[in-house]
């Protein structure tokens, strides 16, 4: 199933990018997106999500996008009981399937091979002007929000969604 859609921006979608360019990292940026669905208050989410970022604290392994994405979906439709096989697997299904999608846009979950060429560093970087023309993380955190709106909406979230403009 394709839950990306270029032809729409989601609600999320545009808070996620919103809160990326305000500083947040890119787990942050996600998470805290979806406050209004997780019930989160926006400094908790925050924190929760705040080890995420750089794929893990700058270890560069999983994106902090795709982290924040399958922390909502078990925030929303995980599972709690220990002894409930078939609820884990079915949520460990939605979470691959939903990581799977953010690998076929983008070839990897991996925050190292996402920014393949780019000199980065274990230490956060300072958010400037230049950071935020040579990063494409901002991209990583919209299209983890698209396709987690999309989902939601699927299982029956009522997600604003509008037209994508030309200058989107």
């Amino acid at each position: 199933m394709n839950y990306y859609d270029p032809k729409v921006i989601t609600y999320h979608e545009k808070l996620a990018r919103e809160l990326f360019y305000k500083g947040y990292n890119c787990a942050q940026s996600v998470f805290v997106a979806f406050s209004d669905l997780t019930g989160y208050g926006e400094e908790e989410a925050a924190r929760l999500a705040s080890s995420f970022g750089g794929g893990m604290c700058g270890l560069r392994t999983t994106c902090g996008s795709v982290t924040s994405m399958l922390m909502v979906l078990g925030a929303l439709r995980g599972y709690s009981a220990p002894g409930n096989h078939a609820e884990k697997v079915a949520h460990y299904a939605d979470g691959k399937m939903l990581g799977d999608e953010f690998s076929s846009l983008f070839g990897t979950i991996i925050c190292r091979e996402l920014l393949v060429g780019i000199k980065t560093s274990p230490v956060p970087s300072e958010r400037t002007e230049e950071y935020y023309k040579k990063r494409p993380c901002v991209r990583f955190c919209a299209a983890a929000s698209n396709i987690l709106d999309n989902f939601l909406t699927e299982k029956g979230y009522d997600i604003e969604k509008h037209e994508r403009s030309s200058i989107d």
